[in-house]
């Protein structure tokens, strides 16, 4: 039976299985993150099971939907949680979690890569969620060595921000522009390439100590404040993982992560337009 492994943000993941192997090679992003079995790091283990093993949830803690897709998540047992996924018209997919086995299981609709790749993600975050590590939805540019995190909703202008920054400010490049992974390691904060990019093709197997996050905001100008820790908080738990925040252990997970963020970083908003100005506001405030 083949066995494929992905080294991401530290978590060294298993994949078991010809066809899921198979299915996750297709997946646009996967294989920058490819290594080895050797290692120290904990196997999460991610395999394909039988429907007849799929639990009714004990509760449906948050619904979403995405293109023709309708989603639900909640627990199924102790320390499990399940992710459903109905495209219309196509087969289901079903993910399910056992945190403290530290495995994923999947069954259903595993061809279409959209699907897969959605449960991939919400599974990696399961996963490891009582590991200080989440993701974040934003963009992340790189410079000096340093990365800082772009937050803020759909439509603001993550992208076209680090686009300006990548354009006016020398050196600087794109480590991830959906959902990097941040990790809290001895005390620093760390931002990591990962297979989730969003609609832009960047996936880089690399990690970079985090200088700053930075919430956006469409202006008539450019300015930029330092936030409180409270202010702080706020503007990083709404890029947080939506489907665990209804849950209070998965919710625990993710606020040890901001709390680590807000001991280690500074965390700001920018009111800004979308011109060069103001991402020599924003460089100039995170790197002096």
């Amino acid at each position: 039976m083949m066995t494929h492994y992905y080294q991401i943000a530290a978590h060294r993941l298993s994949f078991s299985g010809d066809e899921l192997c198979n299915a996750v090679e297709q997946i646009a992003g996967f294989s920058p993150f490819r290594t080895t079995e050797e290692g120290d790091a904990r196997n999460l283990t991610f395999t394909m099971a039988d429907a007849k093993e799929l639990l009714p949830f004990r509760e449906v803690q948050y619904q979403l939907e995405f293109e023709d897709v309708k989603g639900s998540f909640g627990p199924v047992a102790d320390n499990v949680y399940m992710l459903s996924l109905c495209p219309e018209g196509k087969s289901p997919l079903y993910m399910w979690a056992n945190m403290e086995e530290g495995k994923a299981y999947l069954t259903g609709n595993i061809a279409e890569c959209y699907l897969l790749r959605f449960a991939l993600w919400v599974g990696f975050g399961l996963l490891t969620n009582q590991h200080h590590t989440v993701a974040i939805h934003s963009s992340c540019i790189v410079h000096q060595g340093k990365a800082v995190l772009f937050l803020g909703e759909s439509g603001t202008g993550k992208s076209t921000h680090t686009r300006l920054w990548r354009k006016h400010i020398a050196g600087a490049t794109l480590l991830n522009d959906d959902s990097p992974i941040l990790r809290v390691e001895d005390g620093k904060v760390w931002a990591y390439g990962s297979p989730w990019s969003g609609k832009t093709p960047c996936y880089k197997n690399a990690r970079y100590e985090l200088a700053g996050c930075v919430r956006l905001s469409q202006a008539p100008h450019n300015v930029i404040r330092r936030l409180s820790v409270l202010q702080g908080y706020g503007a990083l738990h709404p890029s947080c993982p939506p489907e665990f925040a209804y849950d209070t252990m998965l919710y625990d997970g993710v606020s040890n992560v901001i709390s680590g963020i807000l001991a280690a970083v500074p965390v700001f908003h920018l009111e800004c337009l979308p011109d060069k100005a103001a991402a020599e506001l924003s460089c100039k405030t995170l790197f002096g």
